[in-house]
């Protein structure tokens, strides 16, 4: 396996994850949060859909990324609707995942030096997964503070 399969790999069982947790939120829930200043269930779900839009722009652009976002003011009706909505950006993101080659992943640098960093492309893909991941466990943290049943994500 290439390493841009490897990362592909990655971050599709991520998200394969991520939307058993999401699919397990009650619909009476998706305004839940802990605390006043926390996101919202379904605000957390948005911010990692809107991840894939913003992360494909930034690998391809090699930089960091300051134009609108399609999910600016976009509210959903539930988790299907916003997966079908993030569809499309998710697959771009994986094509332009894809399309690496083991050069470029070791090559190519992603400048965010107005937040900090510079990565390798695929250091930086890596991440993407890790931010997603993150917010996985904040959700499954979420559904037992609030009292709902937290589906398995290990199989």
């Amino acid at each position: 396996m290439s390493g841009s399969e490897l990362l592909c790999l990655n971050l599709t069982e991520t998200r394969r994850r991520s939307i058993r947790i999401w699919r397990a939120i009650p619909l009476s829930f998706s305004d839940w949060r802990p605390y006043p200043n926390a996101m919202s269930c379904f605000e957390i779900v948005r911010h990692v859909l809107e991840a894939d839009y913003l992360y494909g722009h930034m690998v391809r652009e090699r930089r960091s990324y300051t134009g609108a976002s399609p999910f600016i003011n976009r509210r959903f009706d539930g988790v299907e609707a916003a997966l079908a909505f993030a569809n499309p950006y998710r697959e771009s993101l994986l094509e332009t995942v894809r399309q690496l080659s083991e050069d470029d992943l070791n090559t190519i640098s992603i400048d965010r030096s107005d937040v900090g960093y510079i990565r390798k492309a695929g250091d930086f893909i890596l991440r993407i997964a890790y931010h997603e991941a993150v917010h996985a466990g904040q959700m499954l943290q979420y559904l037992r503070m609030a009292g709902v049943e937290r589906p398995s994500v290990w199989d």
